[in-house]
């Protein structure tokens, strides 16, 4: 029986630093040499290795994921791992999700401890990537899983995971909807499918997403937040060249009283949605009311986030205005996320 093809496709990141002559942790390492790290690779895998780039993923840009996008679509692998850096994991993988659908796994990994360190989880997390890729049950179940995040021995749908935490080994999470497996010894242990429906009707009302740039303003809401930059966006005949906003608000979705004019006007200026600070989680729609309150916002024209953590619901709508959404036709598209 002959092994899976995996194309490995390199970004950069920790997982491929190498030292400086200073001591200092630079991106040095390309895809082979993550691949000889690694030798087990080559026995459950026939392995393509291709260096994307080297750069860590805070750098990283809308438009380079798009292009990595039509390169995993082009591939005719077995199973794709995309390896980058964990700083904004959670964003490229979900955009990877909203913009591929394939009937192979795709798998996004990364590393928290650089080379350098004892007991780096680099080569562990790409050696548990490719076996996940080489799984039969998430072979056969590859297009109901959608592009996962593995880390630490555990299998994170895209929509939902998160990094949770800036520096301990075990930063990635789903605190929503939790791994949909667990690797044990060298076997992958189904755990549960994700639940599709929104990201399925939201790619259908997207269609092919062919546009250019459309930077999306991330405002986060604090106690006694005064709204200056939302108020500076409505000072530029150009809304400071924001084609949208993503407003993390507070609690179930409210921010402060004040701020009910501005946010108003900011949503007749710019598509702007709002998401919950809390980091994901269906928000409140009908409770408390004020204008500042889930009804008051929904009345006056702010578009509903539903569970996406404020920094996926940014990715969805820079994605909708690339894809030339009308605001009516965002607003439709986000309500399916509950």
């Amino acid at each position: 029986m002959s092994k899976p093809r995996i194309h490995i496709l390199a970004l950069g990141g920790t997982i491929a630093t190498r030292p400086d002559p200073s001591g200092v942790m630079q991106m040095g390492a390309g895809a082979d040499d993550l691949v000889k790290a690694v030798p087990l690779l080559g026995t459950l895998a026939d392995i393509e290795a291709e260096t994307v780039s080297r750069v860590g993923s805070h750098s990283l840009s809308f438009d380079q994921i798009h292009a990595l996008a039509a390169r995993i679509a082009a591939s005719k692998a077995d199973g794709v791992i995309v390896t980058q850096g964990t700083d904004t994991l959670e964003e490229t993988a979900f955009l990877l999700d909203l913009l591929l659908e394939r009937d192979v796994p795709v798998i996004v990994t990364a590393a928290m401890r650089n080379p350098s360190l004892t007991s780096p989880d680099g080569p562990g997390n790409l050696l548990a990537a490719v076996r996940v890729a080489c799984d039969p049950w998430v072979r056969a179940h590859a297009r109901a899983l959608g592009v996962m995040a593995a880390m630490l021995d555990e299998v994170y749908a895209a929509v939902d995971v998160i990094k949770a935490h800036p520096t301990r080994l075990d930063a990635f999470a789903s605190p929503q909807s939790g791994p949909l497996a667990a690797l044990v010894e060298d076997r992958i242990v189904p755990l549960g499918l994700p639940v599709r429906d929104a990201i399925e009707a939201t790619r259908r009302k997207l269609g092919k997403v062919a546009g250019t740039a459309k930077p999306v303003a991330l405002l986060w809401m604090g106690l006694d937040e005064p709204g200056r930059l939302m108020e500076a966006m409505l000072g530029a005949s150009d809304q400071l060249g924001y084609g949208g906003a993503v407003i993390a608000a507070m609690g179930g979705g409210h921010i402060p009283e004040r701020l009910a004019d501005v946010a108003a006007r900011l949503a007749s200026a710019v598509p702007t949605v709002v998401s919950s600070r809390a980091g994901g989680g269906a928000m409140l729609r009908q409770t408390y009311g004020g204008p500042t309150s889930e009804i008051g916002l929904r009345k006056a024209g702010l578009i509903w986030g539903g569970r996406l953590h404020p920094l996926k619901a940014r990715v969805l709508l820079e994605t909708c205005l690339r894809a030339g959404l009308s605001r009516a036709a965002i607003a439709d598209l986000f309500d399916a996320w509950g």
